[in-house]
């Protein structure tokens, strides 16, 4: 099974970036299934229905969430009424989270893919141990039992609690992917039992930017302590940037992983497949 992941959306420049380069990727590499991390989609924060509708419209499958979560209050209400999208699992019980923090899909060949949507507790919001969140969800459905693949989208600030998390899952998950931060990270790997790991998928944004927000802002309050307004979405041409993975149709562990990058300011990486192959 082939398919890929890609890094927060930030604002309409990376929403255009998918639109422009999206349907081009899944046909090039043969994608089965695509996920989005889409928690700032919506002006860099939060994420809409109308928003959600152009991601899915660009060829996503599926849209995880994060510590934006709730930003836009319609989210709310849409995310009961849209199985595809998906917030964190780890919301406390008593919380009453509307929505899933997993869901089971089938693909158009019949595959199944578990997409769990993790916090992190490091410097985030205070929420239940994702840990032990993501053990629950992945005894109920083993993977090469009940799915034929699972990824984990880990968004979380610290590298340490992203690795952690990547080796708590290793042999039991295809990949274990961070988001939140922004920046792809160089560290792409399988790891000892089989899962693909990335602490990083990057940003879908305007890399001429501070993690994607117009420069000034950050700028003023880095320099000044004081705050002059909102972030704003950088508006220049995004770069898309993602995680390519190939799974072993047996037993649902990674075979390949791969980065991608793909327009804006960053060096391009597109991982070559033989579709004939496939």
């Amino acid at each position: 099974m082939r398919f890929a992941f890609f890094g927060d959306v930030v604002g309409r420049s990376g929403r255009e970036g998918l639109a422009d380069h999206l349907p081009m990727l899944r046909r090039q590499l043969g994608l089965e299934f695509v996920v989005i991390n889409a928690e700032n989609a919506a002006a860099g924060f939060g994420i809409t229905e109308n928003t959600a509708r152009e991601l899915f419209d660009a060829g996503a499958d599926c849209l995880t969430l994060g510590n934006h979560s709730w930003d836009q209050k319609e989210a709310l209400t849409y995310i009961v009424r849209e199985p595809r999208l998906i917030r964190p699992l780890n919301y406390s019980v008593l919380a009453d989270a509307p929505g899933r923090g997993a869901n089971l899909f089938e693909t158009q060949s019949g595959r199944r893919i578990l997409v769990i949507n993790l916090l992190g507790r490091v410097h985030m919001d205070s929420l239940d141990d994702p840990f032990a969140a993501v053990d629950r969800e992945l005894e109920k459905a083993p993977l090469g039992m009940v799915s034929d693949a699972v990824l984990v989208d880990m968004h979380a600030e610290a590298t340490s609690e992203k690795m952690a998390m990547g080796h708590f899952c290793d042999g039991r998950a295809s990949l274990v992917v961070g988001t939140h931060t922004h920046v792809p990270t160089a560290d792409c790997q399988i790891l000892p039992g089989g899962t693909a790991y990335q602490t990083d998928a990057g940003a879908c944004a305007d890399y001429d930017s501070v993690i994607g927000n117009q420069k000034e802002e950050p700028l003023r309050r880095f320099t000044t302590r004081i705050s002059g307004g909102r972030y704003k979405p950088a508006e220049g041409p995004a770069t898309v940037c993602g995680v390519f993975v190939e799974t072993d149709d047996a037993t649902g562990l990674a075979v390949r992983v791969e980065p991608i990058r793909v327009g804006g300011r960053l060096s391009e990486t597109i991982p070559q497949v033989d579709l004939v192959r496939a």
